[in-house]
């Protein structure tokens, strides 16, 4: 069977942008470059994201490529003569249905927000009351799986229709209306009373938060967001390589990729800070900034309904860009494992996803006396732990080494691939950094991971 292509360059950027952007671009890049100094912070991410992401971001697109097939299949075939990496596929493979698991839960509650908005739920509603539609809402069973019953049910629609007809199409549609709403967004945060002190906190260095926090917090803060924020190491965007053909160089359409990425991010925060300061807010991290200091602040804005409507389909145009992303990846799985067609391969995937999510979605109401980091936490907490300080830095290790060492593919056979077709050149003297400098680092990083989750 033919592997399917895309129908153009434009689709391969954006679906692979539209794979890296997802919700911690939105809600918790703003935050930490809030917390961590503003500019100064976001100079250090960019370097650290040419310096971590794009080498094993173009290692992704690359194996991809060469092998035509998914992660469960690529290293098998690139390699035949060294088996054992077949497993560092099995390892990808899961951590792309352990993502889903907590991921189409937490999508659910955008596309939920969007319509809460869009009926006026929030209007006349103190922050406090803003605050008790969210905990009831995760409270409440029907709610949380049928919402999340709604993702899993869009992402594998889309997915079903093909890779041109269906991942492509919607995908640009959803990108290109990302962009449209976000510009329309700044334009209306950036022109609140008040906004500009906002801006200023985000744009412009302060050197204070260094001193705070120290330098080194700093840079491992920056280090780990430019790290995580492509969604590399699991084979969510070695897939899309595998859909290209060889006219162009890797490592350029990899820069393209991280240049959308942070774009994105960073206009987040020229949505939130203006906000946040225009109503005397303090931006904090994680849900709460979305789904109760958000809703807040759009209930003081003129026409706030319309502007909370626009931000929640923002919103979930960047989860469900990822979960179609990675949805694709995971049909892909029985179509090369197991000669599978895409329709079968979208049924089986369909309702093993639905039950996969069902623990997350129960975690918050009927499951929440289970509590796998002690009071507080939930089921969600636990996936989310496997995937960001597991499954990601450990499948981009894989990378790293199989395309860098001798017991792999080599670093000479990746750079021929990478460099093949035209454009920006991978650099071959960066391979001493490569081999031995950045494995340190994403091991350092693996550690951090853990000594941040447990010690502090």
């Amino acid at each position: 069977m033919e592997r399917e292509k895309f129908s153009s360059r434009l689709g391969f950027i954006l679906i692979s942008a539209g794979c890296a952007i997802g919700l911690g671009n939105v809600w918790r890049f703003p935050y930490v470059v809030g917390q961590y100094g503003g500019a100064i912070f976001v100079l250090i991410y960019l370097l650290f994201l040419v310096l971590l992401g794009a080498p094993i971001m173009t290692m992704e697109f690359a194996v991809g490529r060469a092998s035509q097939k998914s992660a469960v299949k690529a290293f098998e075939t690139i390699t035949p003569d060294k088996p054992k990496w077949k497993y560092i596929g099995y390892f990808q493979s899961a951590g792309n249905y352990m993502l889903m698991m907590f991921y189409t839960t937490v999508g659910g509650w955008m596309i939920a927000y969007f319509f809460k908005m869009l009926n006026g739920e929030f209007q006349g509603i103190s922050p406090q009351g803003v605050t008790d539609i969210f905990n009831q809402s995760l409270q409440d069973p029907f709610m949380q799986v049928f919402w999340m019953i709604v993702v899993v049910a869009l992402g594998f629609g889309i997915c079903s229709l093909g890779l041109q007809n269906g991942v492509e199409k919607m995908t640009k549609i959803m990108m290109s209306s990302l962009f449209v709403i976000i510009i329309v967004l700044i334009v209306r945060a950036v022109t609140l009373p008040g906004g500009g002190e906002g801006l200023a906190f985000y744009l412009i260095p302060n050197l204070d938060s260094i001193s705070q926090y120290g330098l080194l917090e700093v840079i491992f803060a920056a280090m780990g967001q430019a790290f995580f924020t492509l969604s590399l190491g699991i084979g969510a965007i070695a897939i899309f390589g595998s859909y290209i053909g060889k006219e162009r160089r890797l490592f350029g359409e990899t820069l393209n990729v991280c240049v959308l990425d942070t774009v994105v991010a960073i206009c987040s925060g020229l949505i939130i800070f203006p906000a946040c300061f225009a109503f005397g807010v303090n931006p904090e991290s994680g849900p709460g900034l979305v789904f109760i200091t958000l809703p807040s602040i759009f209930n003081e804005m003129w026409l706030g309904q319309v502007w909370g409507c626009l931000f929640f389909v923002f919103m979930s145009f960047a989860a469900l860009s990822t979960i179609v992303a990675v949805f694709e990846n995971i049909i892909s799985f029985g179509m090369d494992l197991f000669d599978w067609s895409r329709k079968k391969s979208v049924i089986v995937n369909l309702i093993l996803i639905l039950i996969l999510s069902l623990p997350c979605a129960l975690g918050f109401n009927v499951l929440s006396h289970l509590n796998p980091f002690g009071a507080g936490t939930y089921i969600q907490d636990l996936e989310d732990f496997l995937v960001t300080y597991n499954f990601l830095p450990l499948g981009s290790l894989a990378y790293l080494i199989y395309c860098t060492s001798r017991y792999g593919w080599g670093f000479e056979n990746f750079l021929a691939e990478a460099n093949t077709g035209a454009g920006l050149k991978f650099p071959k003297w960066i391979k001493v950094y490569l081999k031995y400098i950045l494995p340190c680092i994403i091991i350092f990083i693996f550690i951090q991971g853990y000594w941040t989750f447990f010690m502090k």
